[in-house]
């Protein structure tokens, strides 16, 4: 076929690890225990406990951790969350958590109340 160039291993791999992060945030998110847990040990520290970006560690940063409550993060979808939460967000204190959190853990971690 004329126009027509073989994938290489790489772009397949980016196409299998972009699916698998939009399925991961298609999954629901819920107040389990186990979300729990695991926003209290990664995002407690920085986004507080009303979700207000107002953590024990954000008053200590020029950049100031971003409020999550629904007014202000609401407008993002499940996926943007997860893209940003993975890779972090430059020029901002966010790390990536790709690597440390598996997409399944992340949108655990996301509160339900940031659903749009």
């Amino acid at each position: 076929m004329q126009g027509y160039e073989r994938s290489s291993g790489t772009e397949r791999a980016l196409l299998v690890t972009g699916c698998s992060s939009w399925v991961a945030a298609q999954a629901v998110r819920g107040n389990s225990q186990a979300s729990q847990v695991v926003y209290e040990k990664n995002c407690l520290h920085c986004h507080g406990e009303k979700l207000d970006g107002a953590g024990p560690e954000g008053q200590y940063l020029i950049v100031r951790p971003t409020n999550l409550q629904p007014i202000t993060s609401g407008a993002k979808t499940d996926g943007e969350l997860l893209i940003t939460i993975s890779h972090g967000a430059t020029f901002t204190p966010l790390h990536g958590f790709r690597g440390k959190l598996t997409d399944q853990q992340v949108m655990e971690g996301v509160p339900q109340q940031t659903s749009a």
